[in-house]
């Protein structure tokens, strides 16, 4: 009696996190459909590629996010981190002459260190995550403007930079790197998050922290851990932006932590913690980057467009509370 009544405990998260993806896969469809409908130039090839193009950033952003989001927590920061990479990169490629392949590691380290630092001052000084990161955004946006002297970093004398991101290493399949850059993160995501201790932790701290604190675990480590690891996902997100634009923008960032936590919302990721996929969050930043583009293909203003994805961002919250409810 109590196996079967575990095995039913245990198999209900796992039906609802489906019922979830299939809910957020339909909306997706929905979507294609509808602005196919509206538009001819909508399914064209280019069109679809430009899609998946624009979803890279958000989307390795909103993977790093969504690390963070399972503990219950928010990483406010993820944005200026990007630029502050970025702007890192072009430091050490442009400015001191290294070799691409360290100046991409030192991106990536720079994204690594915010991130450590900002779960630091979660664990150790107990600040909460919103005023935590809160200040690693204000602080990762300042050094960006300071370090660049407030003027772009141009890449265009390191030969092959921009292939990174726009080139193909598939022949002939005019993929983008920068989207299977984004398709291989969610890989690691997602082995993260399922098969590894990370995620086990990852959940445990989402769930109850406090009972996961009392059962042994180093609860401070390991929140600092997937703080890290959310600042090495927006450190790979800092070169494809930085790729894609051939340049380091020490004033672009700002806005793009909201789309990506949106898209992890989107994705069936519960902002009070324990619950999220990997899956999830791709067909969130998938939806996130078709309804911008379906809007702006039939020509609806700017700030309307804006008005249109802040409420999908209200219905995706008002139904992750409807079914906390239920629960």
């Amino acid at each position: 009696m109590k196996t079967a009544a575990a095995g039913r405990a245990r198999g209900t998260p796992l039906k609802s996190g489906a019922l979830q993806q299939i809910l957020a896969f339909a909306s997706l469809i929905v979507l294609v459909l509808f602005f196919s409908a509206a538009s001819s130039n909508f399914f064209q090839f280019d069109n679809i590629v430009g899609i998946l193009l624009s979803t890279a950033v958000t989307g390795v952003l909103a993977l790093g996010s969504t690390f963070v989001i399972v503990t219950g927590g928010i990483d406010l920061s993820v944005g200026t981190v990007m630029t502050l990479s970025s702007v890192m990169t072009g430091v050490f490629i442009v400015g001191m002459g290294l070799p691409v392949p360290i100046g991409i590691a030192g991106g990536i380290l720079t994204g690594a260190v915010c991130g450590l630092l900002s779960g630091l001052s979660i664990a150790k000084m107990n600040i909460p995550p919103f005023i935590a990161t809160l200040a690693m955004m204000m602080i990762a946006k300042g050094l960006a403007l300071v370090i660049s002297g407030t003027k772009p970093i141009y890449f265009t004398s390191v030969k092959g930079f921009s292939d990174i991101a726009l080139s193909s290493v598939i022949p002939g399949l005019n993929i983008p790197n920068a989207v299977l850059i984004f398709f291989a993160a969610a890989l690691l995501g997602g082995l993260l998050l399922t098969k590894t201790i990370v995620g086990r932790y990852n959940f445990a701290l989402g769930s109850n922290e406090e009972a996961t604190r009392l059962s042994g675990v180093n609860v401070d480590f390991w929140k600092v851990v997937i703080y890290t690891i959310t600042g090495i996902f927006t450190g790979i997100a800092g070169i494809i932006m930085a790729s894609r634009l051939n340049s380091a923008q020490p004033a672009l960032g700002a806005g793009y932590e909201l789309e990506a936590i949106a898209a992890v919302v989107i994705g069936g990721t519960s902002l009070s913690g324990g619950k999220g996929t990997i899956l999830g969050t791709v067909i969130g930043a998938l939806i996130m980057s078709v309804l911008t583009n379906g809007l702006r293909i039939m020509s609806v203003p700017q700030e309307w467009q804006t008005v249109v994805v802040g409420i999908v961002i209200m219905l995706a919250v008002y139904t992750d509370m409807m079914r906390r409810r239920k629960k």
